[in-house]
């Protein structure tokens, strides 16, 4: 399948957590390949120095967790200086919580929960807007998921924080649409990413019986996530506003 070029994303600069691996891994190299900057932030350094190999003059990034609030300073003062705007934010990076039940859950697990899949989103946010309200537009693309919407698709930590970020999603973009802020969420499914391993250790019968649920009958890949991030960020969605958009092969249809 050939893939769809934007032209407007040429010289335009991206700030993506969860840049190291699985989906944000994916958004970053899809708009590299669209002729952007993109600042990168993750824990994980090595798909990130690939990057940096393939993409010397358009891709940097920045080691550190996102749960740090000095680091999500930095990282937005280090993408300032090296490219000079913010003009798309992908709010990308979470972790999940092993399905766990509340009698299951410990304070320290929600706490990290919360920090890492909510309080990041709100804090990095918060430190991006003020500029792209001053030039009147600015993107923002927060990674919610099916558990934004329906129970089942984590613990009650990942569920609850998820419903947050599609509440947090449309408060954003009603408060600031009229500035020129345009803002959307992705709801993912079952993507095959580093994050959801487990599902697939031992014999794969926890990454079997999804497939057999999912209605496609199939696990996405990270790409297809990142091609609809393209979507989102573009012109051709300027009317949507606040969105949460499905990619999970019709799980949310049951």
């Amino acid at each position: 399948m050939s893939k769809i070029v934007y032209e407007e994303f040429v010289g335009k600069t991206i700030l993506a957590t969860g840049a190291g691996s699985g989906i944000g891994y994916a958004q970053a190299r899809a708009f590299l390949e669209q002729g952007a900057f993109v600042y990168g932030l993750d824990q994980q350094s090595v798909l990130m120095l690939q990057l940096k190999e393939d993409y010397p003059a358009t891709f940097a990034f920045q080691v550190g967790d996102v749960k740090e609030a000095s680091v999500l300073s930095l990282t937005v003062a280090a993408c300032l200086e090296r490219f000079g705007k913010i003009d798309i934010l992908l709010n990308t990076a979470g972790i999940l919580d092993g399905y766990r039940p509340l009698l299951e859950t410990s304070e320290e697990l929600w706490d990290e929960l919360m920090e890492v899949d909510l309080k990041s989103v709100y804090r990095l946010t918060k430190l991006v807007l003020p500029e792209m309200i001053e030039r009147g537009n600015g993107t923002i693309i927060n990674m919610a998921s099916i558990a934004s919407v329906v129970a089942g698709g984590g613990g009650i930590a990942y569920t609850t924080a998820k419903h947050a970020v599609a509440g947090f999603t449309k408060q954003l973009a009603l408060d600031y649409a009229s500035k020129g802020i345009h803002v959307n969420a992705i709801a993912p499914g079952a993507i095959q990413t580093p994050m959801n391993q487990a599902d697939f250790a031992g014999d794969g019968a926890m990454a079997k019986w999804v497939e057999n649920e999912t209605p496609v009958k199939r696990w996405a890949q990270p790409e297809e996530v990142a091609a609809l991030t393209l979507f989102l960020a573009s012109e051709q969605s300027s009317y949507m506003q606040g969105t949460l958009v499905p990619v999970d092969g019709g799980w949310l249809l049951k």
